[in-house]
């Protein structure tokens, strides 16, 4: 089961971004409630590892069980621009 960060409990460390083996934690637009950034965990690519929560210095800021309620998602997520020919 993927794994969620909450959304307004994020403070944007990204210390789960680069630990996590798969790249499935992405930057959110904007900021959260709290007025800092905030990420998200592509819940199709997510493995199920558990590195995200353990390197992780937010208290429940990652659960261990999939909450779409509890994390937003960009609409249309970022994806690298491909050069057209």
């Amino acid at each position: 089961m993927p794994h969620t960060i909450v959304t307004d409990i994020c403070e944007g460390v990204a210390d789960c971004v680069g630990a996590c083996p798969v790249a499935c934690i992405h930057e959110g637009p904007g900021k959260n409630t709290k007025g800092t950034d905030w990420y998200w965990i592509d819940f199709d690519t997510c493995i199920d590892c558990g590195i995200c929560l353990s390197v992780c210095p937010v208290e429940g800021a990652i659960l261990a069980e999939e909450r779409p309620e509890l994390q937003k998602i960009p609409s249309t997520p970022s994806t690298p621009s491909t050069p057209s020919n």
